[in-house]
């Protein structure tokens, strides 16, 4: 019988990427997701029915059990960048991620897989990744073997970083920065899926993973790659901390005095407390190479989807090779 695999968030970022993969492995995928009608792009991942979203709340026990029958293996997607309503870091990083593992094992799930992020520490400044450590230390308690995965930032086509920035440009002369000198280990998400894959198969021996790509680099000169990439020239501004702290407080407030209907995507004063770290793979961590993955590129990846962020769009290297033409 074919095996089965639920990915909860297996609809997001990283979610579809796993499920797409897994399907080609000829697994069965189920999705477990808040609005599965909105998440039918899943489907076409695998062969008819092969791929099925299904509904679940993940503050709710008995919708987490029912998404896990039958299931083999269990693969925890689900996190929050910035809160809303209910959707708390706590409801869904720290207690979302022990419910689920809680269910797993008394549903006797063979394996966990888990995402997390790197700088995941109970005594961190910042609630997310206070959230993070706390739902790492809530799945191990279930799942002593569980594989987690701490990926540094991720891009992608679909990604909030890159993307984000670069719609900046779009609008604004001035491109500021928290956090200018901090570092990052960019990893692309086919890649995080693939080590994702290689736990829920087996292939992966159990505890933390530290996922980084290939190149080490601030957020500055993150920036500064990208500007080339879509051929913009912007003034970079690397505020101090003060001075982002004030902007985020100043969305936060708005957020609440709107009642959630301003849902704040732009700063937030605990992104602003992440900030102040580096995000980079430990020296001793594991890592993609204890998975037998070799990392892809930043420069292989993103001018494959920024490209839409250039002046002239899929037509810039037209018009580069243009200029080239000899006048007669």
């Amino acid at each position: 019988m074919t095996k089965l695999v639920t990915i909860y968030g297996g609809a997001g970022f990283v979610g579809r990427y796993i499920a797409r993969r897994m399907a080609k492995e000829g697994w069965r995928v189920r999705v477990a997701v808040r609005r599965p009608n909105e998440s039918l792009h899943v489907k076409p991942y695998g062969a008819v029915g092969q791929v099925e979203p299904v509904l679940c709340n993940i503050r709710d026990d008995a919708s987490v059990r029912a998404a896990m029958q039958g299931a083999d293996v269990v693969v925890n997607c689900v996190g929050v960048l910035a809160e809303k309503g209910k959707n708390s870091f706590a409801a869904v990083q720290s207690e979302g991620a022990a419910r689920i593992a809680r269910i797993a094992s008394e549903e006797g799930i063979g394996r966990f897989v888990h995402l997390s992020a790197i700088g995941a520490d109970k005594g961190a400044a910042s609630e997310y990744q206070q959230t993070k450590a706390q739902g790492e230390e809530a799945v191990l308690a279930s799942f002593p073997d569980a594989v987690i995965l701490r990926p540094s930032v991720i891009f992608g086509v679909e990604d909030e970083f890159f993307n984000r920035f670069a719609k900046m440009t779009n609008f604004s002369p001035v491109l500021p920065l928290i956090g200018g000198e901090t570092k990052f280990q960019p990893v692309y998400v086919d890649d995080v899926a693939q080590a994702a894959v290689k736990a829920v198969l087996g292939d992966a021996s159990s505890g933390i993973y530290e996922l980084g790509g290939p190149e080490t680099d601030t957020l500055k000169g993150l920036m500064a790659n990208m500007l080339e990439i879509i051929q913009r020239r912007r003034l970079v501004i690397d505020l101090p901390f003060f001075a982002g702290n004030l902007m985020a407080m100043g969305f936060d407030v708005a957020q609440a005095l709107t009642l959630g209907l301003f849902h704040n995507k732009v700063l937030t004063r605990d992104q602003v407390k992440n900030l102040a770290n580096d995000c980079i793979v430990g020296a001793d961590a594991k890592g993609f190479a204890d998975l037998g993955i070799a990392p892809t590129a930043m420069d292989v990846i993103l001018p494959e989807y920024l490209w839409v962020y250039r002046a002239t769009g899929q037509y810039a290297a037209i018009r580069d090779s243009a200029k080239n033409l000899r006048k007669t």
